[in-house]
């Protein structure tokens, strides 16, 4: 018996979540769902607009463990308000793998900038790196072809 499309992607939701140490529930199955169908970063107020359904201390429960388990990248864009977009990279988060941001200062959008990946950076013995934010701040092609037109 075949499964329908449906309980196929509960299936796959619950396999990313198990895989990484999460116990798959119904709410997160539910957010990693709308997590996927952002195409760039998202805030817990855009989560909160998807899923009407999900107060905010669940979702963002939910996101804080998803970023501890590195489903999540975190943000920090200096809008005051966390941003987050999912890890595309095996889940694996290494150094190596982060990427940049671009955030527009006009619609206070953040994006990823998947391609371009963060520079090495040299520091000294002792320390022991915990993140690494590295953001673009200008406008967003929308936002620049508004202003010029």
């Amino acid at each position: 018996m075949k499964m329908d499309e449906k309980q196929e992607g509960s299936a796959v939701y619950e396999a990313v979540l198990t895989a990484h140490g999460i116990r798959p529930t119904a709410v997160r199955n539910l957010v990693y769902k709308a997590v996927q169908s952002f195409e760039n970063t998202f805030s817990l107020t855009d989560l909160e607009d998807a899923l009407e359904s999900v107060d905010k201390s669940t979702l963002f429960r939910t996101l804080t463990l998803f970023a501890e388990h590195h489903l999540l990248h975190e943000i920090e864009d200096g809008s005051g308000s966390k941003k987050y977009c999912l890890c595309r990279n095996d889940h694996e988060c290494r150094v190596d793998e982060l990427h940049c941001h671009f955030y527009c200062e006009a619609c206070h959008k953040t994006f990823c900038l998947d391609h371009t990946h963060i520079p090495v950076v040299r520091y000294p013995d002792g320390f022991q790196l915990r993140q690494i934010d590295y953001l673009l701040k200008g406008l967003c092609p929308d936002c620049s072809r508004k202003r010029r037109g």
